[in-house]
């Protein structure tokens, strides 16, 4: 399923405030959490990006390339923004780019394969998930046409994905996931717990 106007792209620039460390770079089960999204995209795209502004690892692979933040400290939407003008500025082809957070071991590649095959990319610039009443903002994938308008966007001072997504029309796919959340995100060390206890299952 190589999408080859599609960027996958891996939102890793968060501060893990309430984690206190690093978020991708934690283990679970042996693997760093960064690499269990990494590992269900990388063979559903021509290349990945990762958008961080810390030195951190991952699996290896010709296909990734990591990159900083456009501007620091302002938040996923200048991630999605850093992406876009990382398109532009390597002359890419691609005209969408797919965003995924690293705190998800549990997302599976044919979540992505489903979401993708339920769009109809001439309905909107901007999809996101949402599964069992919950929207997920930051798996998403966004029309580079969106570039500029988000980055006057952000100079204003927005911020937010929701208000901004919703300022904008997005588009929600909806998916029904009735056993284990495959969406459940590592946020605090007992998130990190409850994941390990999972896994166990």
């Amino acid at each position: 399923m190589q999408h080859n106007n599609i960027l996958g792209t891996v939102l890793a620039g968060g501060k893990s405030q309430r984690f206190g460390e690093d978020k991708s770079q934690v283990n679970l089960a042996n693997k760093l959490l960064i690499d269990y999204v990494l590992s269900e995209i990388i063979d559903q795209f021509k290349e990945i990006l990762i958008v961080s502004n810390n030195s951190i690892n991952f699996q290896s692979s010709e296909k990734i390339t990591k990159i900083e933040d456009y501007k620091k400290g302002l938040g996923p939407l200048c991630g999605v923004l850093s992406a876009m003008k990382w398109i532009k500025t390597n002359k890419r082809d691609y005209q969408w780019i797919a965003t995924f957070p690293v705190d998800t071991p549990f997302f599976k590649r044919q979540i992505l394969k489903d979401f993708i095959k339920n769009i109809n990319f001439n309905e909107s610039d901007l999809f996101f998930i949402k599964s069992n009443n919950t929207r997920h903002n930051i798996f998403g994938l966004w029309s580079i046409k969106l570039l500029d308008r988000l980055e006057k966007d952000l100079n204003d001072g927005e911020r937010k994905v929701e208000l901004w997504a919703n300022n904008v029309g997005v588009k929600i796919i909806n998916m029904e996931f009735p056993n284990n959340d495959p969406f459940f995100n590592i946020n605090t060390k007992e998130d990190l717990e409850k994941a390990k206890e999972i896994l166990k299952c």
